[in-house]
């Protein structure tokens, strides 16, 4: 029997009028942990219906600093990956779409509270942040393509396993010399630890850098 064609859900709104920003990582070549966070939000398919998942990605790692699974596309789900992320880091810069729940305001006033520069991609541009377009193409490929999710609490179980288990310590990164996201940056930090005690208001130069071999 042929599968009925199932809609495929929005998850970006540009058009309001609240307030937007340029894109500043542009030029930017993620050089250290929490440099770039990139912020996006997918849609899950479910037996009945689907939900939605927004995550936050550290650009440099690769690592999922922050994730919310709900059912609505209200701006308390960026939020609550929001809130996850800042427990772990504070980015230097932080870059998303143009879309309604990044621009709130509360959004932007938590990213601003940490003196965080706000970055978007140009409307209509989602190839301007690539990172969190592959992570999310990836999650879907590896995992959610692969399974029937029933409700939305399956889909947290199935997301959450694949997340800190299997992309995070097991899924090799060409980029990343081969080596899954949370080796990597364990292997970063052993090298360059002593330059995450500076102030997060002082950039980290490139030229202090040690590559990791």
């Amino acid at each position: 029997m042929r599968k009925r064609r199932r809609h495929r859900p929005f998850t970006t709104n540009s058009h309001h009028s609240l307030q937007k920003f340029p894109n500043l990582i542009r030029n930017i070549i993620p050089a250290f942990p929490n440099h770039i966070w990139a912020a996006d939000i997918t849609y899950i398919y479910l037996e009945k219906g689907f939900c939605y998942l927004a995550a936050i990605i550290d650009v440099f790692t690769r690592n999922i600093r922050g994730w919310s699974l709900g059912t609505t596309l209200e701006k308390e789900l960026p939020l609550e990956a929001l809130t996850t992320a800042l427990q772990r880091g504070t980015p230097q810069y932080h870059h998303s779409d143009q879309g309604v729940q990044y621009c709130s305001i509360d959004y932007v006033e938590k990213l601003k509270s940490k003196n965080i520069r706000i970055s978007m991609s140009d409307k209509g541009e989602p190839t301007q942040n690539p990172f969190a377009e592959s992570f999310f193409r990836t999650l879907k490929v590896e995992e959610v393509y692969l399974f029937e999710y029933e409700t939305i609490e399956d889909a947290r179980k199935r997301v959450t396993e694949f997340i800190d288990i299997v992309y995070t310590k097991k899924r090799l990164h060409s980029s990343l010399g081969y080596l899954p996201p949370k080796e990597f940056e364990d292997a970063w930090q052993k090298q360059n630890g002593q330059l995450l005690l500076k102030h997060n208001n002082t950039p980290i130069e490139e030229n202090e850098l040690l590559m990791v071999s």
